[in-house]
């Protein structure tokens, strides 16, 4: 009996082994590797003879499902030679669908277009063995991507885990860069000149002028709605609280040491000498709810700001009832058209308001702008990995990329986001087109692809130009608020480790609740010393410095 135990003890190891071998359970992420002894002349566009590969990739609804019948991928597959497969998911069941797809390695197709993974994801699949890490074939078979690295080798870095290995082929949109990118801040507040100019306001410049600006709002909303003609009572102020960029939060930054609360996810900034700290432990976030409270008590701030959703948000701005929003865009809220917004008519960015001190916080990662470092995965399924990763190379093109991102030329249909035009030195550019009435959402999403894709700062006027509905963002943020920028650093992008990208999310689930928790109620109901110190009390109960000590390691590491 003893003896036959013994042996069913050693089969049943024998099959674990296999098992997880099978499956890469116990594989060494970055192991063997296929087809890079392919020749990479054997690889140049269009290829001899018809080759075939297959994808995943989402499309947004209402739009077209086939990839292969948009214009984009038509003119790649003529410029390539290379016929793609696709596989579609619409874009609101990824979530619940795209985790089914990994884990079946039958039916996974070479690669994953628009994934759009996050660092947990890509380690996840990666040591799985479901993935593959792609820095080798980058250097060999894909010189669009490593030219913009070479140009701009932080995102290589960002890019790039602990043990040297590339999981993903990132997205990348420069719009600016350090403190004039876009991204410096997201939940930028606008203010209704329509009502100042009405009532003799200036644009006010202080917390107290700002809330004076408030209250002439809602002692004169009869004769705002009468000459403005609006249904629906005076909202002097709105916003939704704990919502990102419709969150007021912006309006807080010159209390105390002008640190703000630009990262609403993780309630982390860098101080100037580069220590990683909380938000909620400082005195001016302390101030900054309690000055918050002030103008709720008052009836300046909207009644539903703590429930109310983004249709509703939008369909009250909508109805024109609004003196002061919060977006990464006003015409998301109110009714306004570009010409308006360019010439600052009826709406216009609120400059930072003095308080203590005057400063804006920039975003964290925003110095590097728009970043997606799990944007397009290549699977274990590849056949030809270097034929897979040459094709995505295409989508680095500098022409390429633009299109990809927002859209492309000479259709037939009435809807084009470019035409070909020149630039300065008489070479090809994609010019953006005027849209007049046309949603340039709506007709990005009828005519771009997504996935990986590169377009840098430099890029601008050479191979294309700027958006429109981008460009008076950028010069607003130039114009308005990167003077105001005193802060020398942002947390940057940085990849983590499994190990630590697990320990900041299960320490952040108890931060982010009890930092959300104790501003919304104090907004409400008032936030006094003793509030903030029991949430000072309660954040160390939930090992705050053990999560900051991890963004401390890595932001050491960045600059080291």
């Amino acid at each position: 009996m003893k003896k036959f135990t013994k042996i069913m003890a050693l089969i049943l190891g024998i099959l674990m082994v296999l098992g997880l071998a099978a499956c890469g359970g116990q594989k060494e992420p970055g192991g063997d590797k296929k087809g890079l002894d392919v020749d990479p002349a054997s690889l140049a566009f269009p290829l001899k003879e018809k080759a075939e590969i297959s994808g995943l990739t989402s499309f947004p609804v209402g739009t077209q499902s086939d990839p292969n019948k948009r214009t984009i991928f038509m003119r790649l597959e003529e410029k390539t030679n290379v016929h793609v497969n696709w596989k579609t998911i619409q874009s609101d069941q990824w979530g619940d669908k795209i985790s089914l797809e990994m884990a079946n390695l039958k039916t996974l197709p070479e690669f994953v277009f628009s994934a759009g993974f996050n660092d947990t994801d890509l380690l996840k699949y990666a040591k799985q063995g479901v993935i593959i890490n792609v820095e080798e074939y980058i250097d060999k078979y894909m010189p669009n991507l490593k030219k913009v690295f070479e140009q701009a080798p932080e995102y290589r870095t960002m890019c790039t885990d602990e043990n040297g290995h590339i999981w993903a082929l990132p997205w990348i949109e420069q719009l600016g860069y350090e403190k004039t990118a876009i991204q410096t801040i997201g939940n930028m507040p606008f203010i209704n000149v329509g009502w100042l100019e009405f009532l003799g306001l200036k644009m006010p410049t202080t917390v107290d002028e700002f809330e004076q600006v408030l209250i002439a709002f809602r002692d004169n909303a009869d004769k705002l709605k009468k000459e403005f003609n609006i249904d629906g009572d005076i909202i002097p102020m709105s916003c939704i609280i704990g919502a990102g960029n419709e969150d007021c939060r912006v309006l807080t930054n010159g209390f105390g040491e002008g640190y703000g609360d630009p990262d609403d996810g993780r309630h982390i900034v860098v101080t100037d000498d580069k220590k990683v700290i909380c938000t909620a432990t400082t005195e001016g976030w302390k101030k900054g709810v309690q000055w918050l409270h002030k103008l709720y008590e008052e009836g300046l701030i909207d009644q539903e700001a703590f429930t109310q959703e983004w249709a509703t948000y939008v369909a009250k701005g909508k109805s024109g009832r609004y003196g002061v929003c919060f977006s990464w865009d006003v015409a998301n809220i109110v009714t306004i058209t570009m010409d308006d917004l360019i010439a600052g008519k009826g709406w216009q960015p609120l400059p930072m308001l003095k308080a203590d001190v005057l400063n804006l916080t920039p975003c964290n990662g925003s110095f590097t702008s728009g970043f997606d470092r799990g944007r397009c995965v290549v699977t274990a399924t590849a056949k030809n990995p270097a034929l897979v990763c040459a094709w995505l190379d295409q989508m680095y093109d500098p022409m390429q990329s633009p299109q990809n991102n927002w859209g492309t030329y000479g259709e037939s249909d009435d809807f084009d986001i470019f035409e070909m035009s020149t630039n300065a030195a008489g070479e090809p550019m994609l010019k953006h087109k005027w849209l007049g009435d046309a949603s340039p959402v709506e007709v990005r999403e009828a005519e771009c692809v997504g996935g990986p894709l590169a377009i840098l700062d430099s890029y601008y006027n050479k191979y294309v130009t700027c958006p429109d509905d981008a460009q008076y963002r950028l010069d607003w943020i130039k114009d308005i608020y990167t003077p105001d920028m005193n802060t020398k650093y942002v947390f940057p992008n940085v990849f983590m480790s499994s190990d630590d990208t697990k320990n900041v999310a299960n320490l952040n689930a108890d931060i982010f609740k009890c930092i959300n928790t104790a501003r919304a109620n104090g907004i409400m109901n008032g936030f006094s010393d003793d509030d903030f110190a029991k949430l000072q009390k309660d954040l160390e109960a939930y090992k705050l410095n053990d999560y900051l000590a991890i963004f401390q390691k890595y932001l050491d590491a960045f600059y080291k």
